[in-house]
Order: structure tokens, then C-alpha cells, then sequence
């Protein structure tokens, strides 16, 4: 289920490129609920960049972060203070974020304004969070 939400979500011509592709060594085929096979490629190099965003999503403050500035683009200044975090933690993660390409920069003047990449990671984190949810409700112990 989570894995068809997240293919969902990708860029379609990517989707295609990938469905069209003649040389099935290069690809798996996941089986969907409907018997379809869904054509993805999860080769190292897929898996080891899926990794790495989800490393980069896999703290609270980050999460809050992208979630504060998909509003549209925020200073440092307006993010600490609006999350009532430390700069020197918010600078952090703004670091973290912009090396895994979750959000993009843009100078003016003395000031830095951070905004969302692209979109789609809102969609993930939606996902995150309803699988989160379900798979949590019924857990009594860690």
C-alpha cells in the first residue's frame, strides 16, 4: 500500500520512462492489489538515494521545517521564531535539508530565505503520516 502511494506520487514521465522500459534485468516487479505489475527501478543507486532523503526526513524539527515553509519561503529568522527554536538548530537543519535538495535558497541581501523544492515531498509526509497512524493505533507495546 505504501509503496503504490509513493510510486503514485512520482513524476509521471518518469513513471512512464520507467513502465517502457525493454530491459526488465533493470527493474522489479512489484505486484499491486489489482494483479497489475507496477515497473520501478530499485537498483542501489534507487535505494541509496531513497535512503538518504529518508534519513534527511527522519527528524521532528526538519519535518516542521518543511511543513512551516511550504507556506511559501521563510527567513531563518521567521522560522525560529515561528517554531520557537534556536537559530544555531534551525541553521542546522536548514544545512541538512539543503544538501539532501529538500528546499531551495535565495539570497536577498543580507537576508536567506528557504523554501520548499518541490511539492511532492507533502505528499510523502502525508503518507508517512497516515501509515504512522494506522500502523500505531493498535500497538500497546515499543
Amino acid at each position: 500500500m505504501l509503496l503504490e502511494r509513493l510510486i503514485r506520487i512520482m513524476d509521471k514521465t518518469e513513471k512512464q520512462s520507467l513502465q517502457s522500459d525493454p530491459d526488465p534485468v533493470s527493474r522489479n516487479s512489484v505486484p499491486g492489489n489489482d494483479g497489475f505489475l507496477l515497473g520501478y527501478r530499485f537498483d542501489d543507486d534507487h535505494l541509496q538515494s531513497a535512503a538518504f532523503l529518508a534519513k534527511s526526513l527522519s527528524d521532528g524539527n526538519r519535518l516542521r521545517i518543511l511543513l512551516l515553509i511550504s507556506n511559501g519561503r521563510k527567513s531563518v529568522s521567521s522560522i525560529v521564531e515561528e517554531l520557537e527554536l534556536s537559530q544555531p538548530l534551525v541553521s542546522h537543519h536548514l544545512k541538512e535539508l539543503k544538501r539532501s535538495l529538500l528546499v531551495k535558497v535565495e539570497r536577498e541581501g543580507p537576508f536567506i530565505y528557504y523554501e520548499l523544492a518541490d511539492t511532492r515531498i507533502l505528499n510523502i509526509l502525508q503518507t508517512l503520516s497516515e501509515v504512522a497512524t494506522d500502523l500505531l493505533t493498535d500497538r500497546k507495546t515499543f
